[in-house]
């Protein structure tokens, strides 16, 4: 397809649709990226906006100092992992976005399915970024205009729009837009983490190396949980298992959910998935840690946990305006992904206009009070529902093959719906929810609810196949 349409409009509109990000062809090779756009990549995505929550997060939830220590070490190995060997091969031996890969294998109702589930989570995360950087904006207007420190909703309103206005923008960028922003911003930001925890640490009691294993046991990662502001009740008890599992799959629908397919596709090799470990472990590991101290010397100056006040807490000034540039590197791509999610339901609007439409979304997501406290809850609810799709993707790619099956078998049928896909589904996702109805962690279910689709895609597919089976083809690119 003509990535630019022929016909004359406006300038603006011209420039607009001129942004292609191949969302629904292969990516070219004059288009692939080298090592150094993806270093920047992950480390912009992953030292942003929810280190500062999820980071507070193991103090609150009770965690040990050799909980979190140990647990982030082995969980973001994991992780970089998945994304190495599991998610990045596919990515740039197909070079396609992953609602296209889907539609492929799936079918377009399945695609649409997918994408609309996608996308609305996705929305809410973009929200939830916004409203981190919302948090640090918000606090010269709590001085000025509100009471006992609260902001009032109006001033929220006034900050969402104008700072969601700004995300929108760099989103609609596209790809290389948000890398050139991620490179500008990741190394000043890992170095204002590291500073602010730094510089607390003599207000928990810390004053010297020595004196470090003591305070973080005592006064950091206490072992004792605390009480949700937003309810009133008293957090979970998290120990290591949780904090490997968290740091692991919190990021499951990137990596096993293959939604990094849509950014990986631009990589010369596979070995670039390895540009993660950038991510996890100054992201994901050093910031978690930092922002986890900032926390505590919050909690104990009788301090609002919000990342703004405590970053401002730790760094003044710098500290804030961190906050507001982690917040967007995170709610840019985040409302990427989602724009080209959407585009799969809307095929007739161009990318640029979807990612307008859900960043109005993701403005009102924004102004939701609770939607921070609640983030862990969201991320893993996001895996649990994506990431049987990917693992489709994973069996499609790797298993289908080996076994004499057909790929892409929907497309190749023209099919409306993969009935294995779908059966698969929502038989791992019920699964999940049957389990987490009886007091299962969302944490722990992800990995189990990834092995049964894989298993479950792949047995129903040999059924299929053995009953209607189809000459051994190789299966075109799905037209919109």
């Amino acid at each position: 397809m003509d990535p630019i349409p022929p016909a004359a409009s406006s300038g603006l509109i011209n420039r607009l649709d001129a942004l292609y990000e191949y969302d629904r062809e292969p990516v070219t090779k004059k288009d692939q990226h080298g090592w150094k756009i993806f270093w920047a990549t992950f480390a912009g995505e992953h030292i942003a906006g929810t280190e500062f929550v999820i980071g507070p997060l193991f103090v609150m939830h009770g965690c040990t100092a050799l909980g979190v220590l140990l647990g982030l070490l082995i969980g973001n190995f994991l992780a970089v992992l998945s994304w190495a060997l599991v998610c990045t091969p596919i990515a740039v031996k197909e070079r396609l976005t992953v609602y296209w890969q889907i539609r492929k294998l799936g079918g377009p109702w399945l695609s649409i399915a997918y994408s609309s589930v996608y996308g609305i989570t996705l929305c809410l995360l973009a929200g939830s970024m916004l409203r981190v950087s919302m948090t640090s904006i918000a606090l010269p207007f709590a001085h000025w205009f509100g009471s006992n420190g609260e902001v009032p909703q109006g001033i929220w309103i006034m900050l969402a729009v104008i700072v969601g206005s700004v995300i929108a923008v760099l989103a609609v960028l596209g790809f290389e837009g948000m890398a050139v922003f991620s490179k500008m911003s990741a190394p000043w930001m890992i170095s204002v983490f590291l500073i602010s925890a730094l510089v607390t640490l003599p207000l928990l009691g810390c004053h010297s190396p020595a004196d470090f294993w003591h305070i973080a046991n005592a006064r950091i990662w206490t072992g004792v949980t605390s009480v949700d502001p937003s309810t009133g009740q008293q957090f979970s008890k998290y120990t290591i298992w949780h904090v490997i599992g968290f740091s692991w799959l919190c990021n499951a629908p990137q990596h096993f959910g293959m939604a990094d397919l849509t950014i990986m596709r631009y990589a010369r090799k596979w070995q670039m998935g390895f540009c993660s470990s950038v991510g996890m472990y100054l992201g994901h590991y050093l910031a978690w840690v930092a922002s986890g101290i900032l926390c505590a010397a919050a909690i104990m100056r009788g301090i609002a946990t919000d990342p703004g006040p405590i970053a401002y807490l730790g760094a003044g000034l710098t500290g804030a305006l961190c906050v507001v540039f982690a917040g967007w590197n995170v709610a840019s791509p985040t409302l990427y992904r989602a724009g080209l999610a959407l585009q799969v339901v809307t095929p007739n609007w161009r990318r640029w206009l979807v990612t307008m439409v859900v960043g109005c979304a993701m403005i009102v997501c924004a102004c939701i009070p609770s939607i921070l406290s609640h983030l862990d809850l969201l991320i893993t609810t996001n895996a649990l529902l994506l990431v049987p799709l990917g693992g489709f993707i994973f069996a499609d790619f790797w298993f289908m093959p080996k076994l004499g099956l057909t790929t892409g078998y929907a497309t190749v049928k023209q099919s409306l719906v993969s009935v294995p896909a779908a059966a698969a589904w929502i038989i791992a996702m019920a699964g999940s929810l049957a389990a987490y109805s009886f007091g299962g962690n969302p944490i722990f279910l992800v990995l189990p609810e990834w092995i049964a689709s894989v298993v479950l895609y792949v047995l129903f597919s040999l059924v299929q196949q053995r009953r209607s089976p189809v000459a051994a083809v190789s299966t075109p690119v799905p037209t919109s």
